[in-house]
């Protein structure tokens, strides 16, 4: 399936990682290297749950300043292509299972190119209406988003 993405609705973004392509895929489905990026440093990931899969469940926790571990995100695989594509959701959670209305619905397509220098990144969030897309925009979607793709990209540089 190819999703239909919508500029007036859709936050994107785009990064060459140098690093091959296998990395950064390892990156996104490996829980213990996902801990180590997927939100704003000095803030910590803790994975609960993934189950990389059309259907299965991804669930994370994070802790600011050496709290508690708090829930962060749950959601839901759509798609896989292995090594090139990860599409998921928040409105539910692993088996197709609804979850309760999040602050701001999304489904994320995570798209992985070879390019010369490495790895084409783009990170696609599609909202479903304006007020959406406006709200994830004001809560810091270019900042949050972009912070964890360059703590993505230094990963995957560090380990290549």
């Amino acid at each position: 399936m190819t999703p239909t993405f919508d500029p007036s609705l859709d936050l994107k973004i785009e990064r060459i990682i140098k690093g091959p392509r296998s990395a950064v895929w390892s990156a996104w489905t490996d829980p213990k290297s996902f801990e180590q990026w997927w939100v704003p440093a000095p803030t910590r990931c803790q994975v609960v749950e993934m189950d990389v899969r059309p259907g299965g469940g991804l669930v994370t926790r994070m802790s600011e300043d050496g709290g508690a571990f708090v829930p962060h995100l749950t959601a839901c695989y759509l798609d896989v292509q292995d090594g090139h594509r990860i599409v998921f959701t928040n409105t539910m959670a692993g088996g197709w299972r609804p979850v309760d209305e999040p602050f701001v619905a999304i489904t994320a397509v995570i798209s992985l190119n070879d390019h010369p220098q490495g790895t084409e990144y783009v990170a696609h969030v599609m909202h479903r209406n304006a007020a959406d897309s406006g709200r994830h925009k004001e809560m810091g979607f270019h900042e949050g988003w972009g912070t964890v793709a360059t703590q993505l990209a230094a990963l995957v540089e560090r380990q290549t």
